[in-house]
């Protein structure tokens, strides 16, 4: 029989002694970080959740090593993201806008290479379903646009001062610039430049936005999960993980639509399936 096992991440706040000074607070990550756990959970999976300050590099980590470590071919491995995104510079010239992307976990942040080289831990056959409620870019201009366009639109579901998943520019410099020692080995690895292409499992990552959008936070869910889970309706949906996703899409503002991406070995049976199946 095939087993699951799923890490689930929300982080309403980071450690501003790496962060430089910035603390980077939300409302609704650590519930969505629950939400996606009762999914987990309901559907059989064997859950860990990390809530804010268990949500360390070291955690995270070790929670995808081990499930690494267990799962074997025809197993699924589900890994859940909300918190801020962020960015680096790529110092290993795998990234066409010449950064790379980061979650901001509370002690420190985990490079995009990083991710694809623990995905590469898993063995070819097991299935692998991210979610990752955050986003990877915004600047001051940006900011200001998506606020005027949200309050605009008049969406439900979100605070009257709208929260966005991203770490703002002068913080990912300044964090950068302070903790140049941790980060450089890490950007600089040339083994980490062929992480994605060494994933042997199969990965759906379904994410909160595109590249180039900012993910809004809530009052009770990020913008992106409140969607995933009205779609999923407590198991009523019924069909793949493409359509899971458009349905979602279909829900969303015109400027914040949901990424699907896959890594890995293509496995249209695990494309088909009911989201969550183990």
């Amino acid at each position: 029989m095939s087993k699951g096992i799923a890490l689930t991440t929300g982080l309403n706040a980071v450690s501003p002694a790496h962060y430089g000074g910035w603390s980077g607070e939300l409302n609704a990550c650590e519930a969505d970080a629950k939400d996606m756990a009762e999914i987990a959970r309901s559907k059989g999976f064997d859950v860990k959740t990390l809530l804010t300050k268990e949500a360390t590099r070291a955690n995270v980590i070790d929670g995808i090593n081990k499930a690494a470590s267990t799962l074997t071919s025809g197993d699924i491995f589900m890994l859940s993201y909300s918190g801020h995104g962020g960015q680096l510079p790529d110092l290993n010239s795998d990234e066409a806008d010449a950064q790379d992307e980061t979650w901001c976990l509370y002690d420190g942040e985990l490079v995009d290479d990083e991710i694809y080289s623990l995905l590469g831990k898993f063995a070819q056959g097991v299935r692998i379903l991210v979610f990752s409620d955050s986003c990877h870019s915004g600047t001051v201009t940006k900011l200001a646009y998506y606020q005027s366009a949200m309050r605009t639109m008049g969406l439900k579901g979100i605070s009257p001062e709208i929260r966005y998943r991203f770490m703002p520019m002068e913080v990912a410099v300044r964090t950068y610039r302070d903790n140049k020692k941790f980060y450089d080995p890490i950007l600089k690895d040339p083994q980490l430049k062929e992480s994605r292409d060494a994933v042997n499992a199969s990965v759906i990552l379904i994410s909160g936005c595109q590249d180039n959008q900012l993910s809004a936070d809530g009052t009770f869910n990020g913008l992106f999960t409140a969607n995933l889970l009205q779609v999923w309706n407590e198991g009523k949906f019924k069909k793949g993980y493409r359509a899971f996703r458009r349905a979602i899409v279909n829900r969303m503002p015109p400027d914040q639509t949901p990424n699907y991406f896959r890594v890995g070995e293509i496995n249209r049976a695990f494309e088909k399936q009911k989201p969550f199946t183990i």
